[in-house]
């Protein structure tokens, strides 16, 4: 299913091998580049993958052996799975070219759905992300992750928002690099189910923030 919005061209992958998803990124990163394709979000979820960025460092792996893919794009290691809802975006962004700009977007968005469900969320300063304030529950905890590279002016990777997804495989390693803090789901802070299905539909609403 595709969806457009304010120029901007959603679609929806549903289960889709990370390599795959990682090969039509880069096709439609391609056209953008051209001229000859519109900005468009890929919005899927991953069979269990764990993927490292640039800054990932051996003690953030896996000590098991799990299999990693190593990336391309900013940040450490993360795990994507079934009740994740990723999204990709495949932008041109406005000349001067402001990364940290977009990623503050981005997390606007973020925080923006979580709220939509009734789930506040925060950034934390030297951290990316959104994240679930400290509580009397624990340490602040990380409901959104987002790992960006821009290339010839245009987006690749993207964001990540744990829905109703199995927590314990974020265990296996040190999730984005942070050992003081915790990897969190929207079900888990609500104590009821809420689907990438339902997620789906807010998240789409809210793509025109990556623009403002």
């Amino acid at each position: 299913m595709t969806v457009t919005t304010s120029g901007l061209t959603a679609v929806r992958a549903g289960l889709l091998d990370y390599q795959a998803a990682w090969a039509e990124q880069r096709r439609l990163h391609e056209s953008v580049v051209a001229g000859t394709g519109a900005d468009t979000v890929l919005l899927l979820e991953h069979p269990s993958v764990y993927t490292a960025g640039k800054r990932t460092e051996p003690w953030d792996r896996p000590m098991d052996g799990t299999p990693v893919v190593d990336v391309d794009r900013g940040g450490k290691i993360t795990w994507h799975g079934p009740g994740q809802l990723v999204g990709y975006p495949i932008l041109r962004l406005p000349d001067p070219v402001d990364v940290v700009a977009y990623v503050r977007r981005t997390e606007q968005l973020l925080i923006d759905v979580c709220a939509e469900f009734g789930l506040v969320t925060d950034r934390i300063e030297g951290r990316s992300g959104v994240w679930v304030p400290q509580d009397d529950r624990g340490p602040a905890r990380k409901v959104a992750a987002i790992g960006i590279r821009v290339a010839r002016g245009v987006t690749l990777h993207g964001f990540s928002i744990n829905c109703d997804c199995d927590l314990t495989f974020f265990d296996r390693i040190v999730p984005c690099g942070i050992r003081d803090a915790g990897v969190t789901s929207i079900s888990a802070e609500l104590g009821r189910p809420v689907t990438v299905a339902d997620v789906l539909p807010v998240v789409e609403r809210h793509l025109p923030t990556l623009f403002a």
